[in-house]
């Protein structure tokens, strides 16, 4: 008779969780308020023993008010926000709160839940997500990293080196296991990315091992990790489409010159055009194994003409099964892309 007229007296559940902040919020502090009908008091007792597993101590109920609903009020300060939330035990036992219904055998859900709500706030006043699962923020952010130069020669460097020291260059922590290392191995890298940045660099050095950078949320900072290419969802790319003209990007490409090109290999001419434009060209290694494309196999013949390099290139390029395109890295230098014409 006193656990039921404490039960209709009424009686508050206070939780104070305190979770690690956001960098750009401060704690949050959660009072979670449980009510229920007469008929599901004697639930009571159970779901003291659940919620204490989960953290939660001090529990006291009330009875249910014609007015209340489940669901989250804010209140306090931004530097202190207090989350109330407001629960329910339905009468098939079930705990209802505005994360979902739990029953008993879902307590750890139940903690995160409320840890979660305590770091980060309820979900209609946390930023939206973007790509690879990151808010706007944080993809700004992760971007802004990744724009940092190579400054270092990578050409016939060993693969895993390359990455081993972009990695330490990067203010994020970059992810390699065992078994991804030794997918990289001493493999040399045949590009110079010395003037590149070091998103488009790693994009390029892991995709002939068939691997891929992929940034992730952690908590409220982000990370990096490197992923198998076939399985991954999302995929850092090698470099991005410009904003700029290609005509004001790269000049160079649409000058008119003198061109005779007479029996050479395409590789020649191409590497000839490239360190004229002084840009970098990055070649798509896997679709031309895949094709079995071999510039060095193919001889070019062009009758002396007045053209642009971009023409030029274009054809000495499809005469050996490829193609190019005008992309720029993270930092918004320009860099050809050249890849087949079939696609991978």
């Amino acid at each position: 008779m006193a656990f039921r007229q404490a039960f209709l007296a009424g009686f508050v559940l206070v939780l104070a969780i305190v979770a690690a902040a956001p960098a750009r919020a401060a704690a949050g502090r959660v009072e979670l308020t449980i009510v229920g009908e007469p008929q599901v008091a004697a639930d009571f007792h159970q779901w003291m023993a659940v919620l204490a597993r989960a953290g939660v101590s001090n529990v006291r109920f009330r009875g249910a008010g014609p007015t209340d609903e489940v669901g989250i009020e804010v209140r306090g300060s931004p530097e202190r926000p207090l989350y109330l939330v407001t629960g329910t035990l339905s009468s098939r036992g079930e705990l209802v709160l505005p994360g979902g219904s739990f029953g008993r055998s879902e307590v750890g859900q139940i903690g995160q839940w409320l840890k979660d709500l305590a770091a980060n706030g309820p979900p209609e006043r946390r930023e939206s997500k973007s790509a690879f699962g990151l808010t706007a923020r944080q993809l700004q952010s992760v971007h802004d990293d990744l724009a940092q130069l190579v400054g270092f020669s990578t050409q016939g460097a060993a693969r895993s080196e390359v990455v081993d020291r972009i990695g330490r260059r990067l203010h994020y922590p970059l992810q390699l296991d065992r078994r991804q290392q030794e997918a990289l191995g001493q493999d040399p890298v045949g590009e110079q990315l010395s003037s590149l940045s070091c998103g488009t660099a790693l994009a390029c050095v892991l995709r002939p091992a068939g691997l891929c950078l992929t940034p992730q949320s952690s908590g409220s900072t982000a990370s990096y990790s490197i992923a198998d290419a076939r399985q991954a969802r999302e995929i850092w790319p090698i470099g991005w489409a410009p904003e700029k003209s290609p005509h004001d990007l790269l000049p160079s490409l649409y000058e008119f010159h003198n061109v005779n090109i007479q029996g050479v290999t395409a590789a020649k001419a191409i590497s000839a055009i490239v360190q004229l434009l002084k840009v970098p060209m990055l070649m798509d290694h896997n679709a031309m194994a895949r094709h079995g494309i071999d510039p060095e196999k193919v001889i070019v013949s062009f009758p002396a003409s007045r053209t642009t390099y971009s023409l030029i290139l274009q054809k000495v390029l499809f005469k050996a099964g490829l193609k190019e395109e005008l992309r720029v890295d993270e930092a918004g230098n320009p860099l050809l892309w050249v890849t087949t014409v079939k696609p991978l």
